[in-house]
């Protein structure tokens, strides 16, 4: 299955908002691209090689987002008992999927909720 160039471009914007996020470094674990803050996961970005659907999933604590980002097409709670603790997987190749900047916005939330608070307090300061 061929990624389409528009999910591709999403994809991109959404690992170099992460990455440029205050403290924020990639990793590989399981063969596939995760950001974290302080040893720890605030998005899996999964694989752009085409060998699995391009998606981002990320913690989203506040209801109202968790919500609204399960209202998009394919999105789900996170397997492997992610999904209990507000993980969303959220599919980019479908259609009707979430603007990159909707999709930076959840970095951004799930990154808060992760981040020690003086490296939130440095993203505050931008």
């Amino acid at each position: 299955m061929a990624v389409t160039r528009n999910a591709l471009k999403k994809w991109e914007k959404v690992r170099a908002f992460a990455l440029g996020l205050p403290g924020a470094a990639e990793e590989f674990p399981w063969g596939e691209s995760v950001a974290k803050v302080n040893k720890k996961v605030f998005v899996f970005l999964g694989v752009d090689d085409g060998s699995y659907p391009l998606g981002v999933t990320v913690k989203l604590k506040d209801e109202a987002a968790h919500a609204h980002a399960l209202t998009f097409p394919g999105a789900e709670p996170a397997g492997y008992g992610l999904g209990r603790a507000g993980w969303v997987r959220v599919p980019l190749e479908e259609q009707g999927a979430p603007a990159a900047e909707l999709l930076c916005d959840w970095v951004e939330e799930s990154y808060r909720a992760i981040a020690p608070k003086r490296l939130t307090a440095q993203l505050d300061a931008r």
